[in-house]
């Protein structure tokens, strides 16, 4: 009883600290979205395509979440656009307030249009927890389970997207596509999926023209 009740105290709080950073956000014109996944779905494979594909048109940033240590934002650097590190030390997920002290530090590394928040590798916390993002984005590869959704449903329920990844490694595993996908549906009738590889670049533009539409549909000041 006591665990049931700290919990719904601290998600309760977390609610409210990403209701401010949303409004935040949405005052400053920023579209952001938040990837969920395991670790080794090529999340940040996904981020560096979106990133050379958008950086040019409109104003990018990312913020990383990891346990430890800044190898991927090391790998985004590259690229020239605002990067902020979160090291969550034993904690398997970013929250609303880890979020809310980092953005005063993006924000003054310029104008931001689209901001792409990189979550701790892991298939169940980081779904509980609202950062204040416009959109969840899960990812999961074909070298996982095509069960994945039915044993981790939370995360699939809480996303507006998913992207099956690296599916040109699909020939070489026992990966059921369209039963991934059913599972997936199974669980959000409204999930809208994506077939990618970055390897290949397969469904990438299809998925960077869906947050193209997203962008040119945010509020304008």
């Amino acid at each position: 009883m006591h665990d049931i009740i700290i919990n719904e105290k601290i998600l309760s709080k977390n609610m409210e600290i990403a209701a401010e950073n949303r409004e935040r956000l949405k005052n400053k014109g920023i579209f952001t979205i938040n990837l969920i996944s395991s670790p080794g779905s090529g999340k940040t494979a996904l981020v560096e395509k979106t990133v050379e594909a958008l950086k040019d048109e409109i104003k990018v940033a990312v913020i990383e979440g990891d346990i430890q240590g800044d190898l991927d934002t090391q790998r985004l650097m590259k690229f020239g656009i605002p990067v902020r590190q979160i090291n969550t030390g034993r904690s398997c997920h970013l929250d609303a307030h880890m979020i809310r002290h980092t953005l005063p530090g993006l924000f003054d590394q310029g104008e931001i249009d689209f901001l792409i928040i990189e979550n701790v590798g892991n298939m169940v916390c980081p779904a509980e927890y609202d950062l204040g993002e416009d959109l969840k984005v899960s990812v999961m590869s074909v070298t996982e389970g095509d069960d994945k959704p039915l044993k981790y449903p939370a995360m699939f329920h809480a996303s507006n997207y998913l992207l099956i990844n690296k599916v040109d490694l699909h020939p070489y595993t026992n990966f059921d596509l369209e039963r991934a996908k059913a599972n997936a549906l199974k669980m959000n009738p409204e999930l809208k999926i994506f077939e990618t590889s970055c390897t290949e670049g397969t469904g990438i533009e299809k998925w960077i023209d869906e947050m193209r539409g997203k962008l040119a549909d945010k509020p304008k000041d």
